[in-house]
């Protein structure tokens, strides 16, 4: 049950406290593309919350994986004059938007409500445009994680999980001449990027990945750190079985699981199929941040697009209250396996990996070393991001060099930008 008691007096107020007009009903349209599991149980986490406090929710699911088909159907909208209340939206995407007048500004809600003081720095400038909040996010998803077997492991004699990548290989070797796959991994491009950017952080560090994969500098694309990454795919390309081309990451964690294979490399959604399957973490599950010292950050977020009526701009205020009111935070990522946007929400009902995440988070912002996921649409536009996967795809997949591989990639951004 959602604890309403911190928040409700504030939202119930909303026309007040927000210029919402008075006596506006709240209503949402809402485009998303959560239509199925976890995914469908959270979004329902807020529909529910929403017409708990009298707002009348108008649900636009559009089915299709990463939102493609709804990014389709938005831009319908907005040409037509009739956007939705508020779109499932991500990263730089927000402020493509933004910058052709489509969003409206919460920035009223954010300033009542301290959203400064409770989101990663980092975060929060994703979510704001012009030092205006535009969209509120829900979670934070950790990108940086390694998951086991802790029986496979034990079968090879591994008796803790790898914390640089010359450990990691070490083991590597160790279960290949066990027999045993080393790395479960799904032979799909924004699955290699998800490898590559967790060894770039792993290679390079925090400060190396934000001036490759963030700042796109060419220097760091171009640079001996960056063949140096290159070289250590290559490597983990020898460590994935003959079958990996296409297969989903949810069967990539299913040969995990089912002992098949030994880590896999991947976002903590893979942790939701664990608990799902009634594993439970450190014992029939490990999980550990990949090399790196750092934390590669994805997050779900609801953008405002600029619409018209008091009913609907009240619903957007009330929207956006909700969202990062504690409660939902809490019960949306209980439900979605993430953790909470907001750094202050206890974790008490959350599994120890959710726990670890949040202390490094903590950690990685204090140390400088909390960076937007490249492979995950947090860092760079689409039109950008697409020349990475293309090229990592195609260098995974051959046996082009990394100072080649390097140079192309250069180029190739050089190109993009």
């Amino acid at each position: 049950m959602l604890r309403y008691k911190t928040f409700v007096p504030l939202v119930a107020a909303a026309g007040l406290a927000f210029g919402a007009p008075a006596g506006a009903e709240p209503t949402a349209e809402v485009l998303h593309w959560w239509t199925s599991g976890g995914e469908a149980k959270a979004v329902g986490e807020l529909k529910n919350s929403f017409e708990a406090q009298g707002g009348t929710w108008i649900d636009s699911p559009i089915a299709g994986g990463g939102g493609d088909a709804a990014m389709t159907a938005l831009r319908a909208r907005v040409v037509a004059g009739n956007p939705p209340t508020a779109v499932q939206l991500k990263g730089p995407g927000i402020q493509e938007w933004a910058e052709q007048g489509a969003l409206n500004d919460v920035e009223d809600v954010a300033e009542a409500e301290n959203w400064n003081g409770v989101l990663p720095p980092v975060l929060a400038e994703i979510m704001k445009y012009d030092g205006k909040y535009v969209a509120a996010p829900v979670n934070i998803h950790r990108v940086d994680w390694m998951w086991a077997n802790p029986e496979v492991l034990a079968k090879a004699g591994i008796g803790a999980m790898p914390t640089t990548w010359d450990e990691f290989n070490a083991a590597a070797d160790k279960l290949m001449a066990a027999g045993i796959t080393p790395l479960a991994h799904g032979g799909q491009p924004w699955q290699d990027a998800t490898v590559f950017e967790n060894v770039v952080l792993g290679v390079g560090g925090a400060d190396f990945f934000r001036a490759a994969l963030v700042d796109l500098d060419q220097e760091a694309l171009n640079s001996p750190t960056m063949v140096a990454a290159f070289d250590q795919l290559r490597r983990m390309r020898g460590y994935v079985d003959p079958n990996f081309s296409g297969r989903d990451w949810n069967l990539a964690t299913a040969m995990v699981m089912n002992g098949e294979a030994a880590f896999q490399i991947m976002g903590d959604w893979a942790k939701g199929e664990f608990l799902a399957a009634g594993k439970v973490p450190g014992e029939d599950f490990l999980c550990a941040p990949t090399p790196g010292n750092g934390f590669v950050l994805n997050s779900d977020s609801f953008t405002f697009f600029k619409v018209s009526g008091d009913d609907n701009i009240a619903g957007q205020k009330l929207l956006a209250s909700l969202i990062m009111s504690p409660g939902f935070q809490e019960t949306f990522n209980l439900a979605k396996g993430s953790i909470p946007a907001r750094t202050d929400v206890a974790l008490d009902k959350f599994d120890a990996c959710a726990q670890r995440s949040h202390e490094d988070l903590l950690k990685a912002t204090e140390a400088n070393a909390l960076v937007p996921s490249m492979a995950h649409e947090m860092a760079i536009p689409r039109s950008v991001r697409g020349e990475f996967l293309d090229l990592v795809t195609e260098f995974f997949n051959s046996d082009m060099s990394s100072e080649d591989a390097a140079q192309r990639l250069a180029d190739a951004v050089k190109r993009a930008m």
